[in-house]
């Protein structure tokens, strides 16, 4: 069964950090719809005055942020010990667990764009207090999957089947994270239709970064729905997804994870279960216990 278009999103503008300008294209008020999935920010700017400013040293626990450039520089460093920059192409996918302090300043490439996507992924209760851990995937670590009729698939986490019988599935480099994620970049050429296999019971959206195309109901006769950049839709369950490219390139974030079904507790950075989980975490923030683990 198809599943059918259960809410559309467009996000509004926010800033964050130490001015940053961006789209939040959900957030805190959106979470029980999107579980496990708690955030998702577009930052894309060619104005380094939206972004500059960055974010500055703040702490996270009990998630998982995901940050994907497709455009510009991003340098960053935590407790860990890791510092480097995030370039156009790349994912830093990580982990807080017990708790991580690290900083991300957007530096935009030589014609002052920054373009790119952050989403917060929760942890399951008996895994909030995990070890930290931090994992940087470079652009040529990403494979691309080769679908019919010219559909490209960029596949950050989760498995496609590459059309190219020599190939088989491709599975993307991240891999053991506990929400059994799918994140997929998915580009389907004008004209062509994409259907996608889902998970029954998991959280399935898209999110539009390029082009326009239509999004196809669930059952024979349900609504359809015209997509452009900047447009999160957000399925109902069901075994498929189905979207047609319009009169020019359609490109899309494929997102998917199993739900936590959790009680969530979120305060700025840190997201627990219970609010005395929250006040234990910022009491150690100012005692200077936060961070269990140090590079």
């Amino acid at each position: 069964m198809r599943r059918s278009i259960q809410h559309v999103f467009q996000g509004e503008p926010v800033t964050e950090g130490a001015g940053v300008r961006l789209r939040r294209v959900f957030g805190y008020y959106e979470v029980p719809m999107f579980d496990p999935f708690l955030l998702l920010d577009d930052f894309r700017s060619d104005s380094p005055e939206d972004f500059v400013q960055g974010f500055p040293w703040h702490p996270h626990r009990g998630i998982e942020t995901i940050t994907y450039v497709l455009k510009g520089d991003v340098e960053h460093g935590d407790s860990l010990g890791n510092a480097g920059v995030i370039s156009s192409g790349d994912v830093q996918w990580m982990t807080a667990g017990s708790g991580i302090v690290h900083q991300e300043m957007p530096k935009g490439d030589a014609q002052g764009c920054m373009h790119g996507f952050q989403l917060w992924a929760n942890l399951p209760a008996r895994d909030k207090m995990m070890d930290p851990r931090y994992r940087g995937v470079q652009a040529a670590e990403i494979p691309v999957a080769e679908l019919p009729d010219g559909v490209r698939v960029k596949v950050i986490a989760g498995s496609v089947h590459d059309a190219r019988a020599h190939v088989g599935t491709v599975t993307g480099p991240v891999r053991d994270v506990v929400i059994a994620p799918e994140y997929l970049d998915v580009t389907v050429p004008a004209g062509v239709n994409y259907e996608h296999r889902t998970v029954r019971g998991h959280t399935v959206f898209v999110y539009v970064i390029g082009g326009s195309g239509v999004v196809l109901g669930g059952e024979t006769g349900a609504p359809s729905l015209l997509v452009k950049d900047r447009m999160l839709v957000l399925f109902g369950d069901g075994d498929s997804i189905s979207l047609d490219a319009g009169s020019e390139d359609l490109r899309f974030l494929l997102i998917s994870g199993a739900p936590l079904k959790e009680p969530v507790a979120w305060r700025g950075p840190i997201v627990m279960n219970t609010d005395e989980e929250i006040r234990l975490a910022f009491e150690e923030y100012r005692n200077g216990s936060f961070v269990k683990v140090k590079g």
